[in-house]
């Protein structure tokens, strides 16, 4: 009871609750997701907590003994912030890992950057969690969800904070011993895709990374993007070309001195938003410092991957590249290896 109001709960089967929508009728329409279910259209009766589903985005015929649930953790990161993320513990009803080890983890660096992780099902997730990876799906400073404040904080600071708050999730989880501190790994798309370059470029904390269609050099990027991105920098970098100095301090290909680690690049041909020229320059820089790389080309993809079989081989791919740096065995299809060719290793 409330200021007089009695106030009632409904166990819909779901986590997260969008978009919702009152009627006359008493019942409340709204689109429902969770870690393991697509978003779904539902139906709530108010009277007796009656709910129907009208319409699932699409179908799903997975056991659930593959699926993993997420939970919310929230970590201290840099300048005294706090920063949030979903942690999902490797699932997989047929195997178990060792119990003398524990397991690698992906950090997942989501797109935007003021953009913010899903507590929708995502496969991209479970593909790695059914195959005895921890991921972590960061939403570090300036991402949306966490109140104005929060996405604010990403001002004049990408590059620094979205770093930060990756770098501390990950030390977070290694720091309680549920991950190993030596096989932790990053990747990331668009504006993660930057995120992972600008960790491995700037930190020593993750032992390997998966860029897809990421930004390497911002000042290219600001001069080079489309219209409707065009000046979408000057409120997270500086004001160019005023303030020329910070994109070139950041840009992960003026940083190439910083890196040490392995990375694998995927990128389209035909991507306006971060043309694959980027990407080229990126991988000749990291290759010609003698650090282990690949680089992946799919031809006629643009600014994300649409054609099934491509987004099969980047999964396939990032897997196939950890297991061979992290030196692990990984049930992988066959042909695989003629696929993804890595440069500078043994």
């Amino acid at each position: 009871m409330e200021n007089g109001v009695k106030k009632k709960t409904f166990n819909t089967g779901f986590t997260s609750h969008l978009l919702l929508n009152f009627s006359e009728s008493g019942k409340v329409y709204c689109c429902a997701s969770s870690a393991i279910q697509f978003s779904t259209l539902l139906s709530i009766s108010t009277l007796d907590g009656k709910v129907e589903i009208l319409k699932k985005s699409q179908p799903i015929d997975i056991d659930e003994g593959y699926l993993s649930e997420f939970t919310e953790i929230c970590y201290n990161t840099t300048d005294g912030g706090k920063s949030y993320a979903n942690y999902y513990k490797p699932t997989n009803k047929d195997y178990e890992g060792p119990d003398d080890e524990l397991p690698p983890l992906l950090v997942k660096a989501h797109g935007g950057p003021t953009g913010s992780t899903t507590t929708c099902l995502q496969l991209s997730v479970q593909y790695f969690t059914s195959r005895g990876f921890a991921v972590l799906d960061v939403s570090y400073r300036g991402s949306t969800g966490y109140g104005r404040e929060y996405r604010l904080k990403l001002d004049n600071k990408w590059g620094i904070y979205d770093v930060d708050d990756c770098c501390a999730a990950a030390q977070h989880l290694a720091d309680n011993k549920l991950v190993d501190k030596n096989k932790l790994c990053i990747d990331g798309g668009s504006a993660g895709g930057y995120t992972t370059l600008a960790c491995l470029a700037s930190k020593d904390v993750f032992k390997a990374g998966a860029c897809s269609y990421g930004v390497t050099d911002l000042e290219l990027e600001a001069n080079e993007t489309n219209k409707f991105h065009s000046r979408y920098l000057d409120r997270l970098i500086g004001v160019y070309p005023q303030q020329r100095d910070i994109y070139i301090q950041r840009s992960p290909i003026h940083n190439v001195d910083g890196f040490n680690y392995p990375i694998i690049f995927f990128q389209g041909t035909e991507d306006k938003v971060v043309p694959p020229n980027q990407a080229q320059m990126m991988f000749d820089s990291v290759e010609k410092k003698g650090i282990p790389c690949s680089l992946i080309m799919f031809e006629g993809e643009q600014h994300g991957f649409r054609k099934s079989e491509n987004i099969q081989t980047a999964l396939d791919g990032e897997l196939y590249f950890y297991s061979k740096i992290l030196k692990f065995e990984a049930d992988l299809p066959d042909g695989i290896s003629d696929k993804i060719s890595i440069s500078n290793y043994a």
